[in-house]
């Protein structure tokens, strides 16, 4: 899990084009960074950056998938959105099943 207080959004026109292509305006996204998303690690798609997937709903309930960087910028770091989009059905589907396995499986000791 990933517990970073951040100061915000970086957004420029390297990386809001590409989210809004998808129809997800920027209050969607930074709304669904405050309602918790899951927050998995995204090594396949950068080795200059860390990269990351957030899921998680908008504030109208939409599922959302959004790739991320954290940016520092000195005392703070800011989420760096670089693609946003809504959740296609089977998407969902599959995520909701992952979700529920998780939530029925019993804790494995380590």
């Amino acid at each position: 899990m990933l517990n970073i207080r951040v100061a915000g959004f970086e957004w420029d026109e390297g990386n809001w084009p590409k989210c809004a292509k998808h129809g997800v305006g920027k209050a969607q996204i930074e709304a669904m960074f405050s309602n918790l998303p899951a927050v998995y690690p995204d090594p396949a798609h950068s080795t200059v950056e860390q990269r990351f997937l957030a899921i998680g709903s908008s504030d109208d309930g939409r599922l959302m998938l959004i790739a991320f960087t954290l940016r520092p910028g000195g005392q703070k770091v800011r989420i760096r959105p670089i693609s946003a989009r809504f959740m296609h059905r089977k998407e969902i589907e599959h995520y909701e099943r992952q979700r529920e396995t998780a939530r029925t499986s019993p804790a494995q000791d380590r």
